[in-house]
């Protein structure tokens, strides 16, 4: 499974979307066990299957993911997209992007509530890893409109922001 998450770093996502594995330490599985194994132990399902599923997913990922470069031009466009930082207030109160919002439950909530897909939303993380799962909460709960910014805001302070300060979590 370590050779699958470092190929599809999203597979844990797609394996827990379709077939509820690896959501929780009960239909969880170690990194050191074979895609076989897993799919043996969990039904019996068709390793092949599976493994397309997960590329599947992975260029489906890819398809939500927005340049750096490509969010600053949309964000001189459009005064309508809304930057959610996912980060952790500490990291958020440290450095963010002019006119992001930290994510909370109630904007969370109030997100949800607007029931439209007319507001583009963009998901802002450290480092482009956690983003797409927040981007898949939004998305499964029927948004359309969501974009996650590919390498976070590490990414961002290299090739938008350069006089932006960054940081490496310990």
């Amino acid at each position: 499974m370590r050779e699958v998450l470092e190929a599809y770093p999203g597979a844990q996502r797609a394996l827990f979307r379709r077939y509820h594995i690896g959501g929780c330490s009960q239909c969880g599985f170690q990194s050191a066990e074979t895609l076989a194994q897993v799919c043996e132990r969990n039904g019996g399902l068709n390793v092949d299957e599976v493994l397309e599923h997960i590329r599947t997913s992975h260029e489906q990922d890819a398809k939500i993911l927005i340049e750096p470069k490509e969010l600053a031009e949309w964000l001189k466009r459009d005064k309508t997209v809304r930057l959610l930082d996912v980060r952790s207030r500490e990291e958020f109160e440290a450095v963010h992007i002019a006119g992001s919002v930290l994510m909370s439950q109630p904007l969370t909530q109030e997100i949800m509530a607007e029931g439209t897909n007319s507001r583009p939303l963009v998901i802002v993380d450290h480092q482009g890893k956690q983003g797409l799962d927040a981007a898949a909460y939004f998305m499964g709960h029927g948004l359309t409109n969501v974009r996650c910014l590919r390498g976070g805001i590490d990414a961002w302070s290299q090739e938008v922001d350069k006089g932006m300060r960054r940081y490496r979590l310990v």
